[in-house]
């Protein structure tokens, strides 16, 4: 491989297939295929811990993982959920038109008919309430990741300055 001045174009990164960014199953194989103790030679920065950066981006990337697993569970979880809505409310219309065939004069029939929208509507509320929590469960639990993760990476940064600062 030629080298070049820039960094990111030789060693370990130009082996990196950055497309695979968009598949996650690709995406891991690719991080696995990178070298990162071969990496922080590229970067030879005076003052600058290199191993203690890359590290650091390592944990950063892990908690975004970690959050973005997060979410799509929670998702997976509303999905699920959806679908049983959905079942149901079938079931629900079926029985509901039944119910109306069987309801005698025309007064009783727009009475159950009203019964039956203010139950559904009152179902739907609930179902939405329901959803909106769950999503927002779990958002705020990925959400948690990664507040969690830029707190430590701060102290981490500030760890390092003050550690070149003693060095000079």
């Amino acid at each position: 491989m030629a080298v070049t001045g820039n960094p990111f174009l030789n060693g370990e990164f130009a082996k990196f297939d950055f497309v695979s960014l968009m598949d996650p199953s690709k995406f891991v194989e690719q991080w696995e295929k990178i070298d990162f103790t071969a990496v922080p030679e590229q970067f030879k920065v005076p003052g600058v811990d290199a191993q203690a950066l890359m590290a650091a981006q390592k944990r950063n990337i892990e908690a975004v993982a970690s959050a973005n697993k997060v979410a799509l569970e929670g998702a997976q979880a509303v999905i699920r959920r959806q679908a049983e809505i959905l079942r149901q409310g079938v079931e629900e219309a079926s029985k509901a038109i039944t119910e109306l065939n069987a309801a005698g004069t025309p007064q009783d029939k727009l009475a159950k008919q009203a019964e039956l929208l203010k139950a559904a509507y009152e179902a739907s509320l609930g179902n939405l309430r329901e959803l909106t929590e769950m999503a927002t469960k779990s958002n705020g639990e990925a959400a948690e990741l990664l507040t969690t993760r830029v707190s430590e990476s701060f102290s981490e940064f500030s760890g390092e300055v003050k550690k070149t600062a003693k060095k000079k």
